[in-house]
């Protein structure tokens, strides 16, 4: 980490609280001095970083009483302990000290911010990290966030901890320790007992709720627990007292997506990853993109000739260089070309097959494509060889035989497959050939009526065909 970042990181915080006034109240004695030494201390940090944090501790101690100068050099001696010198369990006995501070000596909303920063470089958010915190350090730095939170009664602050800490347990996977945290979350949300007895979500906090919804719908997914995630992503669409940022509904969509292509319901799932999409594109979030890919995706999946890019929404993402593959992979699909599809799919692998989740049914498109194209192959033909038609479609013979087995028993195609040969017999002579005996049989079925009607009305003395008598008159039947 360099000295710049220390230096950008301080004035972030200045600039997030618009409150300059902690810096200039007093303009000489004890705090101009300690301001010359402050940033006298972070040129050094560079070049000298223990004689920075001796000089950081000079200003601390210097103090008569907690003061806005000591804070700074607590927040300095602590990140720089950190991320710099690695002694983390240094700079947590630093950071303990900069808790005591946050009661009286700085604004609340100053302390907040410096907290969540201090917090995110423990976690690795912080610019310039090049640490993994042991998972026992980082435990500590939020038990007595917390502990000191709640000494300060301030809740607000405590729960954005908590949330924090579950997403850090998300990213690494530490699912025991991430339930945990959520059974705190919603213990949080639950603070009382309905008059039936029984305890509800306090909706006055579905703000909160959602954001906890959104990290446990994200762990559930990760664990393939489609019970839960369908459980808890119902869950999410019905609180309705809530006026959530954008990314956490784009997150519980996103997820709900991913749910029900899980179930092979392509429909439902388009639904939710567009409405995941216009979230994410409101909030701005990179994430956009990527969700975007899934809704092309379970558009082919469902086999729509619709083009999702023709929305107000997504037209103009059409062109995005990370879009444009998926571009032109519906126009392959949607022209039914099985040979142009694999060819984008070679040219942009890390657009398109990179993402482990489209890779999943990637295949499931290819196979759709491929059964058309096969339906559209086989057409002018009677009898082909498996071999010619796997070089048709780039695959073996096992996997169009396959194809042609369901497309058989699916009723799409009249025929058999030889397999001592290798090939595969249509029925279309035999097609043929039955319907000329069903028009002949219907022939002969209308002369044995005509003939019953004839024969009726002569035995009744009617006239013969031709004025002769049928049977009795001298002509007999041949008259």
């Amino acid at each position: 980490m360099s000295d710049d970042d220390f230096m950008m990181d301080d004035a972030a915080d200045e600039d997030y609280d618009l409150d300059y006034d902690d810096d200039d109240d007093d303009e000489g004695g004890e705090d101009a001095d300690a301001e010359n030494m402050y940033y006298k201390a972070k040129g050094m940090i560079e070049d000298e970083p223990e004689e920075a944090l001796t000089a950081f501790r000079e200003i601390v101690d210097g103090e008569e009483s907690k003061g806005d100068w000591g804070f700074k050099a607590l927040k300095q001696s602590t990140k720089l302990l950190y991320c710099v010198l690695l002694r983390p369990q240094d700079a947590l006995k630093t950071y303990i000290e900069l808790l005591s501070y946050t009661t009286s000596a700085v604004t609340r909303n100053y302390s907040e911010k410096s907290i969540n920063n201090i917090l995110d470089y423990v976690g690795g958010e912080g610019k310039g990290f090049g640490v993994k915190t042991d998972l026992v350090t980082l435990e500590k730095f939020y038990d007595v966030t917390k502990k000191s939170l709640e000494e300060s009664k301030n809740e607000r602050l405590s729960t954005k901890a908590d949330l924090k800490l579950a997403k850090l347990w998300l990213d690494r996977k530490e699912w025991d320790r991430m339930k945990l945290v959520l059974n705190d979350l919603h213990a949080f949300c639950v603070p009382s007992t309905s008059s039936s007895g029984t305890s509800s979500e306090d909706q006055s906090k579905g703000t909160i709720l959602l954001e906890v919804y959104a990290l446990e719908i994200q762990m559930y997914s990760e664990l393939k627990d489609y019970r839960k995630l369908k459980e808890i992503y119902k869950a999410a669409i019905q609180v309705k007292s809530a006026i959530p940022h954008p990314r956490i509904m784009g997150v519980i969509r996103e997820c709900g997506g991913k749910m029900w292509m899980g179930e092979k319901n392509w429909p439902q799932a388009s639904t939710d990853f567009f409405e995941s999409f216009k979230q994410f594109d409101e909030s701005g979030s990179p994430q956009r993109v990527q969700v975007l890919k899934y809704l092309v995706l379970s558009y082919m999946l469902m086999g729509s000739d619709i083009n999702p890019f023709d929305s107000q929404e997504t037209k103009p993402y059409k062109n995005d260089a990370e879009i444009v593959a998926m571009t032109n992979l519906v126009a392959a699909y949607q022209r039914r070309d099985i040979h142009e599809a694999q060819k984008i799919l070679r040219e942009n692998k890390a657009t398109i097959l990179d993402d482990p989740f489209i890779k999943f049914y990637i295949d499931d498109v290819l196979r759709s494509l491929r059964t058309q194209y096969l339906i559209d192959l086989i057409k002018p033909y009677t009898r082909m060889e498996l071999k010619w038609l796997g070089r048709q479609l780039n695959v073996g013979t096992d996997e169009v035989e396959d194809l042609l087995v369901n497309l058989i028993l699916d009723g799409k195609v009249k025929g058999k497959i030889d397999q001592v040969a290798g090939r595969l017999d249509l029925d279309r002579g035999h097609a043929v050939e039955k319907a000329r005996y069903q028009h002949l049989s219907t022939w002969s079925n209308q002369l044995g009526t005509m003939r019953t009607t004839v024969l009726g009305k002569t035995a009744n003395g009617g006239p013969a065909p031709d004025g002769g008598k049928m049977m009795g008159g001298p002509m007999g039947f041949f008259s």
